[in-house]
Protein backbone atom coordinates (compact mmCIF):
# COMPACT_ATOMS: atom_id res chain seq x y z
CA UNK A 1 0.00 0.00 0.00
CA UNK A 2 1.30 3.20 -0.77
CA UNK A 3 0.53 6.87 0.96
CA UNK A 4 0.70 10.21 -0.79
CA UNK A 5 1.05 12.81 0.55
CA UNK A 6 0.71 16.53 -0.96
CA UNK A 7 2.31 19.58 -0.63
CA UNK A 8 0.26 22.70 -0.44
CA UNK A 9 1.60 25.30 -3.06
CA UNK A 10 2.45 28.71 -1.54
CA UNK A 11 2.46 32.32 -3.00
CA UNK A 12 6.26 32.50 -2.69
CA UNK A 13 7.07 28.82 -4.28
CA UNK A 14 6.25 28.70 -8.25
CA UNK A 15 5.89 25.12 -8.26
CA UNK A 16 4.52 22.26 -6.26
CA UNK A 17 7.36 19.69 -4.55
CA UNK A 18 7.32 16.42 -5.75
CA UNK A 19 5.14 14.52 -2.83
CA UNK A 20 7.43 11.87 -0.63
CA UNK A 21 5.99 8.55 -0.89
CA UNK A 22 5.95 5.93 2.16
CA UNK A 23 6.24 2.26 1.39
CA UNK A 24 5.64 -0.35 4.11
CA UNK A 25 7.38 -3.63 3.74
CA UNK A 26 6.15 -6.38 1.87
CA UNK A 27 4.66 -8.93 4.45
CA UNK A 28 6.38 -12.54 3.98
CA UNK A 29 3.20 -15.02 5.05
CA UNK A 30 4.44 -17.93 2.68
CA UNK A 31 7.10 -19.54 0.56
CA UNK A 32 5.33 -17.99 -2.33
CA UNK A 33 5.87 -14.52 -0.95
CA UNK A 34 9.50 -15.24 0.06
CA UNK A 35 10.63 -17.03 -2.85
CA UNK A 36 8.59 -13.91 -5.14
CA UNK A 37 10.95 -11.20 -2.99
CA UNK A 38 14.22 -13.77 -3.79
CA UNK A 39 13.44 -14.49 -7.38
CA UNK A 40 13.74 -17.75 -7.16
CA UNK A 41 11.33 -21.28 -6.76
CA UNK A 42 9.29 -22.23 -3.72
CA UNK A 43 11.30 -25.85 -3.99
CA UNK A 44 14.68 -23.75 -3.18
CA UNK A 45 13.73 -21.50 -0.80
CA UNK A 46 12.16 -24.72 1.11
CA UNK A 47 15.60 -26.32 0.73
CA UNK A 48 17.59 -23.32 1.77
CA UNK A 49 15.45 -22.78 4.69
CA UNK A 50 16.29 -26.16 5.62
CA UNK A 51 20.47 -25.46 4.99
CA UNK A 52 20.14 -28.32 2.27
CA UNK A 53 23.41 -28.47 0.77
CA UNK A 54 21.91 -28.64 -2.92
CA UNK A 55 21.23 -25.15 -2.72
CA UNK A 56 24.86 -22.84 -3.50
CA UNK A 57 25.72 -21.14 -0.30
CA UNK A 58 25.42 -17.68 -1.82
CA UNK A 59 21.85 -18.29 -2.41
CA UNK A 60 21.16 -20.46 0.67
CA UNK A 61 22.70 -17.23 2.72
CA UNK A 62 20.88 -14.86 0.75
CA UNK A 63 16.92 -16.70 1.06
CA UNK A 64 17.68 -16.81 4.75
CA UNK A 65 18.94 -13.62 5.69
CA UNK A 66 15.40 -12.47 3.66
CA UNK A 67 13.63 -14.61 5.85
CA UNK A 68 15.29 -13.04 8.95
CA UNK A 69 14.40 -9.69 7.78
CA UNK A 70 10.95 -10.43 7.05
CA UNK A 71 10.23 -12.84 10.39
CA UNK A 72 9.55 -15.95 7.95
CA UNK A 73 9.13 -18.57 10.02
CA UNK A 74 8.09 -22.08 7.99
CA UNK A 75 4.72 -23.50 8.55
CA UNK A 76 5.72 -26.39 11.07
CA UNK A 77 2.46 -28.41 10.72
CA UNK A 78 3.17 -28.62 6.82
CA UNK A 79 6.77 -29.49 7.39
CA UNK A 80 5.82 -32.26 9.52
CA UNK A 81 2.95 -33.33 7.75
CA UNK A 82 5.69 -33.44 4.52
CA UNK A 83 7.85 -35.64 6.83
CA UNK A 84 5.62 -38.09 8.00
CA UNK A 85 6.04 -36.79 11.70
CA UNK A 86 3.65 -35.10 13.85
CA UNK A 87 5.98 -34.24 16.48
CA UNK A 88 4.19 -35.92 19.17
CA UNK A 89 4.44 -38.84 21.61
CA UNK A 90 1.20 -40.43 22.81
CA UNK A 91 1.37 -41.21 26.59
CA UNK A 92 -1.42 -44.21 27.74
CA UNK A 93 -2.21 -45.27 31.06
CA UNK A 94 -4.61 -48.19 31.36
CA UNK A 95 -6.77 -48.70 33.90
CA UNK A 96 -8.29 -52.68 33.49
CA UNK A 97 -7.91 -53.61 36.63
CA UNK A 98 -8.02 -50.89 38.94
CA UNK A 99 -11.22 -48.24 36.69
CA UNK A 100 -11.16 -45.97 39.76
CA UNK A 101 -7.60 -44.87 39.58
CA UNK A 102 -6.66 -41.26 39.18
CA UNK A 103 -3.50 -39.93 37.18
CA UNK A 104 -3.83 -37.64 39.95
CA UNK A 105 -1.98 -41.07 41.93
CA UNK A 106 1.35 -39.70 42.79
CA UNK A 107 3.08 -42.50 41.08
CA UNK A 108 1.37 -41.37 37.44
CA UNK A 109 2.32 -37.70 38.17
CA UNK A 110 5.80 -38.38 39.21
CA UNK A 111 6.52 -40.69 36.12
CA UNK A 112 4.62 -38.45 33.95
CA UNK A 113 6.93 -35.45 35.19
CA UNK A 114 10.01 -37.01 33.91
CA UNK A 115 8.88 -38.20 30.48
CA UNK A 116 7.28 -34.73 29.62
CA UNK A 117 10.63 -33.51 30.82
CA UNK A 118 12.43 -36.01 28.53
CA UNK A 119 10.00 -35.74 25.49
CA UNK A 120 10.78 -31.95 25.92
CA UNK A 121 14.14 -32.12 25.87
CA UNK A 122 14.20 -34.39 22.45
CA UNK A 123 11.47 -31.64 20.81
CA UNK A 124 8.63 -33.93 20.98
CA UNK A 125 5.17 -32.89 22.78
CA UNK A 126 3.27 -34.96 24.99
CA UNK A 127 -0.58 -36.55 24.02
CA UNK A 128 -1.92 -38.40 27.41
CA UNK A 129 -4.24 -40.38 27.04
CA UNK A 130 -5.93 -42.11 30.09
CA UNK A 131 -7.72 -45.52 29.18
CA UNK A 132 -10.42 -47.83 30.60
CA UNK A 133 -10.74 -51.10 28.32
CA UNK A 134 -13.74 -52.23 29.15
CA UNK A 135 -13.48 -55.22 27.54
CA UNK A 136 -12.81 -53.80 24.36
CA UNK A 137 -9.86 -54.85 22.87
CA UNK A 138 -8.69 -51.95 20.68
CA UNK A 139 -7.65 -49.23 22.99
CA UNK A 140 -4.45 -49.50 22.02
CA UNK A 141 -4.38 -49.80 18.26
CA UNK A 142 -6.98 -47.11 18.17
CA UNK A 143 -3.64 -44.65 19.67
CA UNK A 144 -1.04 -46.26 17.42
CA UNK A 145 -3.34 -46.43 14.37
CA UNK A 146 -4.28 -42.36 15.04
CA UNK A 147 -2.12 -41.22 12.51
CA UNK A 148 -1.70 -38.50 15.58
CA UNK A 149 1.65 -39.58 16.83
CA UNK A 150 5.06 -40.82 16.27
CA UNK A 151 5.35 -42.97 19.24
CA UNK A 152 3.39 -44.58 22.14
CA UNK A 153 4.38 -45.05 25.64
CA UNK A 154 2.73 -46.67 28.03
CA UNK A 155 2.42 -46.58 31.82
CA UNK A 156 1.55 -49.86 33.22
CA UNK A 157 0.58 -53.06 31.89
CA UNK A 158 -2.27 -53.90 34.50
CA UNK A 159 -4.26 -56.38 32.99
CA UNK A 160 -3.53 -55.88 29.37
CA UNK A 161 -0.53 -57.96 28.86
CA UNK A 162 -2.04 -59.82 25.65
CA UNK A 163 -3.77 -57.17 24.31
CA UNK A 164 -0.34 -55.18 24.61
CA UNK A 165 1.73 -58.01 23.11
CA UNK A 166 -0.63 -58.10 20.11
CA UNK A 167 -0.34 -54.55 19.06
CA UNK A 168 3.40 -54.84 19.84
CA UNK A 169 3.33 -57.15 16.83
CA UNK A 170 2.32 -54.49 14.34
CA UNK A 171 3.64 -51.24 15.73
CA UNK A 172 7.33 -51.05 16.59
CA UNK A 173 7.46 -47.32 18.25
CA UNK A 174 5.73 -48.82 21.73
CA UNK A 175 7.67 -49.04 25.06
CA UNK A 176 5.75 -49.76 28.22
CA UNK A 177 6.57 -49.19 31.78
CA UNK A 178 5.69 -52.30 33.35
CA UNK A 179 6.97 -55.90 34.54
CA UNK A 180 9.85 -57.85 31.88
CA UNK A 181 8.37 -61.68 31.30
CA UNK A 182 10.32 -64.53 29.69
CA UNK A 183 9.83 -64.58 25.94
CA UNK A 184 7.74 -61.12 25.85
CA UNK A 185 7.16 -59.28 22.96
CA UNK A 186 6.83 -55.41 23.61
CA UNK A 187 9.87 -54.07 25.21
CA UNK A 188 9.50 -53.01 28.67
CA UNK A 189 11.32 -50.33 31.06
CA UNK A 190 11.01 -51.29 34.69
CA UNK A 191 12.48 -52.51 37.71
CA UNK A 192 12.28 -56.19 39.34
CA UNK A 193 9.36 -56.49 41.16
CA UNK A 194 9.74 -60.08 42.30
CA UNK A 195 12.92 -59.08 44.02
CA UNK A 196 11.58 -55.84 45.36
CA UNK A 197 9.07 -58.01 47.08
CA UNK A 198 11.36 -60.43 48.67
CA UNK A 199 13.67 -57.44 49.45
CA UNK A 200 11.01 -56.07 51.62
CA UNK A 201 10.33 -59.11 53.76
CA UNK A 202 13.72 -59.95 54.04
CA UNK A 203 14.52 -56.47 55.82
CA UNK A 204 11.36 -56.61 58.45
CA UNK A 205 12.26 -60.27 58.66
CA UNK A 206 15.87 -59.00 59.93
CA UNK A 207 14.63 -56.33 62.04
CA UNK A 208 12.20 -58.62 63.83
CA UNK A 209 9.01 -59.11 61.88
CA UNK A 210 7.02 -62.39 62.28
CA UNK A 211 3.32 -61.50 61.27
CA UNK A 212 3.59 -59.73 57.85
CA UNK A 213 0.30 -57.76 55.70
CA UNK A 214 1.15 -57.80 52.47
CA UNK A 215 -1.29 -54.68 51.08
CA UNK A 216 -2.09 -53.94 47.44
CA UNK A 217 -4.34 -55.54 44.50
CA UNK A 218 -2.14 -58.24 42.75
CA UNK A 219 -4.56 -57.97 40.02
CA UNK A 220 -2.10 -56.44 37.83
CA UNK A 221 1.47 -57.66 36.92
CA UNK A 222 3.75 -55.44 39.23
CA UNK A 223 1.95 -56.06 42.14
CA UNK A 224 1.20 -59.47 41.56
CA UNK A 225 4.65 -59.74 41.11
CA UNK A 226 5.89 -58.29 44.31
CA UNK A 227 3.61 -60.28 46.07
CA UNK A 228 4.75 -63.47 44.97
CA UNK A 229 8.43 -61.83 45.96
CA UNK A 230 7.17 -60.99 49.32
CA UNK A 231 5.15 -64.65 49.77
CA UNK A 232 8.52 -66.86 48.54
CA UNK A 233 10.60 -64.23 51.02
CA UNK A 234 8.42 -65.17 53.94
CA UNK A 235 8.69 -68.63 52.91
CA UNK A 236 11.96 -69.13 53.23
CA UNK A 237 11.90 -67.40 56.85
CA UNK A 238 8.85 -69.59 58.07
CA UNK A 239 6.90 -66.89 58.80
CA UNK A 240 3.14 -65.88 58.08
CA UNK A 241 2.34 -63.32 55.76
CA UNK A 242 -1.30 -62.80 54.78
CA UNK A 243 -2.37 -61.07 51.77
CA UNK A 244 -4.98 -57.92 51.90
CA UNK A 245 -6.53 -56.74 48.92
CA UNK A 246 -6.17 -52.77 49.09
CA UNK A 247 -7.42 -51.25 45.74
CA UNK A 248 -5.51 -47.60 44.44
CA UNK A 249 -8.89 -46.00 44.15
CA UNK A 250 -7.87 -42.77 46.86
CA UNK A 251 -12.07 -42.87 48.12
CA UNK A 252 -11.95 -46.86 48.62
CA UNK A 253 -8.27 -47.07 50.12
CA UNK A 254 -8.18 -45.48 53.38
CA UNK A 255 -11.48 -47.59 54.93
CA UNK A 256 -10.07 -50.79 53.36
CA UNK A 257 -6.76 -50.21 55.31
CA UNK A 258 -8.86 -49.48 58.31
CA UNK A 259 -10.90 -52.27 58.45
CA UNK A 260 -7.46 -54.69 57.66
CA UNK A 261 -5.44 -53.30 60.33
CA UNK A 262 -8.30 -53.29 62.98
CA UNK A 263 -8.85 -57.14 61.88
CA UNK A 264 -8.31 -59.50 64.74
CA UNK A 265 -5.29 -61.11 62.45
CA UNK A 266 -2.30 -59.89 65.00
CA UNK A 267 0.66 -58.24 62.69
CA UNK A 268 3.74 -56.30 63.67
CA UNK A 269 5.08 -56.17 60.09
CA UNK A 270 3.27 -54.60 56.63
CA UNK A 271 4.86 -54.57 53.47
CA UNK A 272 2.76 -51.47 51.19
CA UNK A 273 2.69 -52.87 47.32
CA UNK A 274 3.41 -48.76 46.84
CA UNK A 275 4.16 -45.67 48.62
CA UNK A 276 0.94 -44.54 48.49
CA UNK A 277 -0.72 -47.57 50.32
CA UNK A 278 1.87 -47.02 53.43
CA UNK A 279 1.61 -43.65 53.87
CA UNK A 280 -2.17 -44.29 54.47
CA UNK A 281 -1.45 -47.04 56.54
CA UNK A 282 0.86 -45.22 58.72
CA UNK A 283 -2.32 -42.30 58.93
CA UNK A 284 -4.35 -45.28 59.92
CA UNK A 285 -1.62 -46.51 62.70
CA UNK A 286 -1.18 -43.85 64.32
CA UNK A 287 -5.55 -43.29 64.36
CA UNK A 288 -5.73 -46.66 66.35
CA UNK A 289 -2.44 -46.13 68.75
CA UNK A 290 -0.16 -48.25 67.59
CA UNK A 291 3.71 -46.87 67.54
CA UNK A 292 5.99 -47.56 64.88
CA UNK A 293 8.20 -49.13 64.28
CA UNK A 294 7.88 -50.39 67.68
CA UNK A 295 4.70 -51.77 67.23
CA UNK A 296 4.54 -52.00 63.63
CA UNK A 297 6.89 -51.70 60.87
CA UNK A 298 5.90 -51.02 57.74
CA UNK A 299 7.75 -50.82 54.49
CA UNK A 300 6.68 -48.95 50.87
CA UNK A 301 7.33 -49.57 47.31
CA UNK A 302 8.40 -46.74 44.88
CA UNK A 303 10.55 -44.22 46.71
CA UNK A 304 8.36 -41.19 45.81
CA UNK A 305 9.71 -37.79 46.81
CA UNK A 306 7.04 -37.45 49.20
CA UNK A 307 7.55 -40.26 51.43
CA UNK A 308 10.67 -39.11 52.85
CA UNK A 309 8.60 -36.33 54.71
CA UNK A 310 5.57 -38.90 56.35
CA UNK A 311 5.73 -39.47 60.33
CA UNK A 312 7.84 -41.38 60.49
CA UNK A 313 9.98 -40.82 57.90
CA UNK A 314 8.43 -44.18 55.27
CA UNK A 315 11.42 -46.99 54.59
CA UNK A 316 10.55 -48.25 50.69
CA UNK A 317 11.29 -50.11 48.10
CA UNK A 318 13.02 -47.43 45.44
CA UNK A 319 11.98 -47.53 41.53
CA UNK A 320 14.51 -45.46 39.76
CA UNK A 321 11.71 -43.13 38.56
CA UNK A 322 13.71 -40.74 37.07
CA UNK A 323 16.14 -43.27 35.20
CA UNK A 324 13.01 -45.04 34.09
CA UNK A 325 11.71 -42.24 32.05
CA UNK A 326 15.10 -41.41 30.58
CA UNK A 327 15.40 -45.19 29.34
CA UNK A 328 11.84 -44.99 28.35
CA UNK A 329 12.10 -42.40 25.76
CA UNK A 330 15.58 -43.53 24.57
CA UNK A 331 13.98 -46.32 23.55
CA UNK A 332 11.32 -44.81 21.42
CA UNK A 333 13.65 -42.81 19.67
CA UNK A 334 15.30 -45.50 18.68
CA UNK A 335 12.33 -47.83 17.46
CA UNK A 336 11.37 -44.79 15.97
CA UNK A 337 14.54 -44.90 13.67
CA UNK A 338 13.72 -48.73 13.24
CA UNK A 339 15.70 -50.53 15.91
CA UNK A 340 14.57 -53.27 17.76
CA UNK A 341 15.22 -52.75 21.38
CA UNK A 342 15.53 -54.89 24.34
CA UNK A 343 13.95 -54.49 27.55
CA UNK A 344 15.45 -52.72 30.57
CA UNK A 345 15.04 -54.36 33.80
CA UNK A 346 16.47 -51.86 37.08
CA UNK A 347 16.74 -53.52 40.55
CA UNK A 348 15.12 -52.70 43.47
CA UNK A 349 17.05 -50.67 45.85
CA UNK A 350 15.87 -51.00 49.54
CA UNK A 351 15.99 -47.38 51.16
CA UNK A 352 15.65 -47.30 55.22
CA UNK A 353 13.92 -44.29 57.08
CA UNK A 354 12.74 -44.91 60.47
CA UNK A 355 9.50 -46.72 59.63
CA UNK A 356 11.41 -49.90 60.33
CA UNK A 357 13.82 -50.27 63.12
CA UNK A 358 17.56 -50.31 62.41
CA UNK A 359 19.67 -53.73 62.30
Amino acid sequence: MTIVMKKRKTAKEGVTAPPPTITQPEIVRTLADLARIAGVSTGTVSRALADKSIVNSETRERIQSLAKKHDFRPNQMASKLRSRRTGFVGVVIPLGHERRQHISDPFFLTLLGHLADELAECGYDLMLSRVIPDGTKDWLEKVTRSGMVDGVLVIGQSDQFDIIEEVAAQYEPLVIWGHQRAHQRHCVVGTDNLAGGRLAVEHLVATGARKLLFMGDAAGIEIQMRLEGAKAAAAAAGIALKHVKITLAGEDMGPQIEKSLSSRFSYDGIVAASDLIALSALSALHRIGKRIPQDVQVVGFDDLPLSSYSAPPLTTIRQEISRGAKLMVEKLKERMGGKNTPSVVMPPILVVRESTRSL
